[in-house]
């Protein structure tokens, strides 16, 4: 039996409810999971795309830098990954699917959590609720998609180049670049969800747009901070993630101006 006599779920009642949602969770993690660990050969090729010159994000700069009758040419290079231990291409493929699979699983994962939480949520938080989810998945490939074409391949050209002799060659280990990959990507996701932070924060009381406003240099510098933190040091590949960064507080002003006005709303009434 799962609810009292009132007509409510009891504790077990719940947990029953988040034992069957963790196994179709898991049950759909683990499908996209076979079919990327089945798809080897398009996955790494997607991967390992940015270890070459001619990785899409270096020609779309360079037909950029034309349009502008700039002549402007990334020099040559090329990362060549090795492996070191008898086992670790085989775990780099298997790990791999499964962070790969929990990103494509991701939506039916909001999916699921918001119909738990649903019943226990008032209408009105019911009604937001959904917009937040979305926001919070699109928030995050965008973060994966700029990690991707951006940050990774700037990281990677720097990085995987630079020598402190030119006697000393460099070899990057495979789980190396899986791991620094993972960490960035996953990094990003989490830094663009600064407007559901500031959404939440808002509607808590703790953040306001005009504080946000008046504060809006100081901000700049500390998101250029971070951008030169995060990323290799370059100004060029700094700019590119400062700007976004940076796009993301001043569209996080205009959600919190709105909490703010319709909590102020609210309380006159």
């Amino acid at each position: 039996m799962t609810n009292n006599d009132n007509g409510l779920m009891t504790f077990g009642g719940h947990l029953e409810v988040l034992r069957k949602m963790l196994f179709r969770i898991i049950g759909v993690a683990l499908v996209f999971a076979i079919v990327i660990f089945c798809a080897k050969d398009t996955t790494f090729r997607l991967l390992l795309a940015p270890c070459d010159n001619d990785f899409m994000t270096y020609r779309w700069i360079e037909n950029i830098a034309q349009e502008f009758g700039v002549e402007f040419r990334f020099a040559p290079f090329h990362v060549q990954l090795i492996n070191t231990e008898l086992s670790s291409q085989f775990m780099t493929h298997v790990s791999t699917s499964v962070y790969l699979a929990l990103l494509f699983a991701s939506p039916y994962v909001v999916v699921e959590l918001y119909r738990f939480v649903a019943p226990a949520l008032y209408e009105s938080e019911r009604h937001y609720s959904v917009g937040v989810s979305v926001a919070i998945y699109v928030l995050f490939i965008l973060g994966v998609l700029m990690s991707y074409y951006v940050l990774f391949p700037f990281a990677l050209r720097f990085l995987g180049t630079y020598q402190v002799m030119p006697d000393v060659m460099n070899q990057i280990n495979l789980s190396s670049y899986i791991s620094t990959f993972t960490t960035l990507t996953l990094l990003m996701g989490l830094v663009f969800q600064i407007p559901v932070l500031s959404f939440f924060l808002a509607k808590m009381n703790m953040l306001e747009a005009g504080f946000m406003k008046h504060y809006r240099r100081h901000a700049f510098i500390l998101i250029a901070v971070v951008a030169a933190f995060i990323t290799p040091p370059d100004i060029f590949t700094c700019c590119l993630v400062t700007l976004p960064m940076y796009g993301l507080y001043e569209i996080s002003i205009v959600i919190v101006g709105k909490v703010n006005t319709t909590s102020a709303l609210s309380d006159k009434q």
